[in-house]
């Protein structure tokens, strides 16, 4: 049977459907501005991260001559991370591996404590981003203002409110990025060369691309970094549990909600009167009432918010607040049964659960930090301030001299890691009889030889070890070089061995 795939004149004609679009547009979000405990805390936090940031590059610590004097540098030229009286050489990376896990461990615990409380006050991302905003606000007005300045007219009053809200945010972001700079570089020393065109390609690049980041990040992003960007939001839900404290709307005392009119009851209704303003104030721009979501950072602004519309209409405060899911579960049940209105507050406050602080969860990570905090501190009690390292010659693998002895090369390099000139005596442990001899201005040989160390950096030295005429040597003997100080103590030792002929 033939089939007529022919389409009908109104087959032809209808109109096609549309595909499915797989993406929405950005709706751009106009935080309002807020008063309360939680934004004079976001602000009380902001001006300290900003003071530290760019304050501390400039601060001094005196290590001696020769030694830069920078608080804190992360020294790539010298191969040092100094950090006040504290010098880290590159074999020690495991110290800063100990301070990213301690990092680490700590906002692991501290977000099961008090939630995403990192998120909302201590990011870069937040820190730098509530700094545009607050410039945002004070150019172009409160949310709004900006609003009827975005959908107005292109005029002249626009543009000037526009180019200066962006120079300033672009002044912001250099000094970002070139404070950044400051970390690895002397920072008087990188300012002047930077202004004055003698900084090297690399420093301008870094510079130019931290300012470009901050811009836009910080300016333009801003929430859908948080939403889109960041991976901390998809597994911190890990490190939650019932107990940890979050921001949460008490729907069993906000529902249902409505419009409210002076003079009416509150019987029978929820204390939300739906004035949107715990949305206003979200600068992700949420609506908290719709339960826990991946975009909420935790900053507590949509509480001062509630907690003023709740002042003016004469309800108590907490609706919006900070509590835990157990709390609020609890509170549900106890009032399941009692009718919506002012009665529900009293029955939901017997039913009150304090947040438990010890639990397995904490306990873990509170017993995980201490266990790494008492090894890094330990590793710093203990860290040697002087290394050695032994290469043997492998070509050729041993001498054989005129006299029958058998002689090896090694190079050993001495890392002084104090700001003084040091000498050692070396002296060498599972070869009985053996002669050292170091070859450099003056050679020098015996059963034991000085070897000098320059302050705060490697001096390598050549060293020939002879076993005595006679000596009945097996193919490979383990020896042990040992560096003693000027107090005749055992500073550092390594082991190598000794290469003979088959017998």
């Amino acid at each position: 049977m033939r089939v007529d795939r022919t389409l009908k004149p109104a087959e032809a004609s209808a109109t096609p459907t549309p595909p499915t679009r797989l993406y929405a547009n950005r709706v751009k979000v106009y935080p309002a501005r807020v008063h309360g405990t939680f934004r004079t805390a976001k602000y009380a936090f902001l001006v300290f991260a900003l003071v530290v940031y760019y304050t501390l590059p400039w601060l001094r610590w005196p290590r001696g001559e020769g030694a830069p004097d920078q608080l804190v540098l992360l020294d790539f030229a010298g191969r040092r991370f100094y950090l006040g009286p504290i010098e880290i050489w590159p074999q020690e990376i495991y110290l800063v591996t100990g301070l990213l896990i301690l990092s680490a461990i700590g906002l692991f615990l501290v977000s099961s404590l008090f939630g995403r409380v990192w998120c909302g006050y201590a990011c870069p991302q937040t820190v730098w981003t509530d700094l545009f905003m607050w410039i945002e606000r004070r150019i172009e007005g409160d949310r709004n203002a900006r609003m009827k300045l975005d959908q107005g007219p292109r005029d002249a009053a626009y543009w000037r409110k526009k180019v200066t809200k962006h120079a300033l945010w672009l002044v912001i972001a250099f000094l970002t990025g070139g404070s950044f700079v400051l970390y690895v570089q002397d920072a008087p020393t990188a300012v002047r060369d930077i202004f004055t065109g003698e900084a090297g390609a690399w420093t301008y690049t870094f510079v130019g691309l931290l300012t470009f980041t901050t811009y836009t990040l910080a300016g333009w992003a801003r929430e859908q970094v948080c939403t889109y960007m960041c991976p901390w939001p998809r597994f911190q839900a890990a490190m939650l549990d019932e107990q940890s404290l979050i921001v949460t709307y008490r729907a069993w005392r906000g529902e249902p909600r409505g419009k409210h009119k002076q003079g009416e009851p509150w019987e029978g209704r929820g204390d939300c009167i739906d004035c949107r303003q715990c949305v206003n104030v979200c600068p992700t721009g949420i609506d908290i009432r719709d339960g826990q979501q991946l975009e909420c950072i935790g900053c507590g602004l949509c509480i001062d918010a509630c907690n003023a519309v709740m002042d003016k209409i004469g309800r108590p405060r907490g609706l919006i607040a900070l509590d835990t899911l157990a709390d609020v579960q609890a509170c549900e049940r106890a009032v399941a049964n009692t009718p919506p209105g002012p009665a529900r507050i009293p029955v939901a406050e017997a039913a009150h659960q304090r947040m438990k602080i010890i639990r397995p969860r904490t306990m873990i990570y509170a017993g995980v930090l201490s266990l790494v905090a008492a090894v890094m501190l330990l590793a710093l009690a203990t860290r040697s301030v002087t290394d050695l390292s032994v290469l043997r010659d492998r070509a050729p693998v041993y001498v054989l001299l005129s006299d029958g002895s058998v002689r090896n090369a090694y190079t050993l390099k001495i890392v002084n890691k104090t700001h003084e000139a040091r000498v050692f005596a070396l002296h060498l442990d599972g070869l009985p009889g053996a002669t050292l001899a170091a070859i450099g201005a003056e050679d020098v040989a015996g059963s034991t030889i000085p070897l000098a160390a320059k302050p705060d950096g490697v001096e390598s030295h050549r060293v020939y070890v002879t076993a005595p005429v006679g000596a009945v040597l097996p193919e490979s003997t383990t020896v042990t070089f040992r560096l003693i100080d000027a107090s005749g103590r055992e500073a550092t030792r390594a082991e190598s061995v000794f290469l003979a002929p088959r017998r």
